[in-house]
């Protein structure tokens, strides 16, 4: 099993969707390899998962694994603040004489 499990709830195909799945793509490849699960959720072709998961606006990432549960409304741009609110931990590039 992955260490984190999150969904991604858009509306549509339109640019504001794509740029919130490029994001969180580009952020779990780089902070957290290969150990997520990321599921990508049409509100439009599933509306049923996105009123369980009770999201009210898209783009919206909801973490599942691990808890707390933890949602982000948003284009997921500010890379520095979903890795925080997902607590994922950055590691300083620089290197510790």
């Amino acid at each position: 099993m992955k260490d984190y499990v999150l969904q991604l709830f858009v509306t549509g195909k339109t640019s504001r969707s794509q740029r919130a799945i490029d994001n969180i793509r580009r952020i779990c490849s780089e902070h957290l390899g290969f150990d997520y699960k990321l599921t990508i959720v049409d509100v439009l072709e599933s509306p049923q998962l996105a009123e369980d998961q009770k999201v009210l606006a898209t783009p919206t990432l909801v973490k599942l694994m691990p808890p707390p549960v933890r949602r982000i409304v948003g284009d997921l741009s500010a890379a520095d603040v979903v890795t925080a609110a997902l607590d994922i931990r950055v590691e300083n590039q620089e290197a510790n004489p």
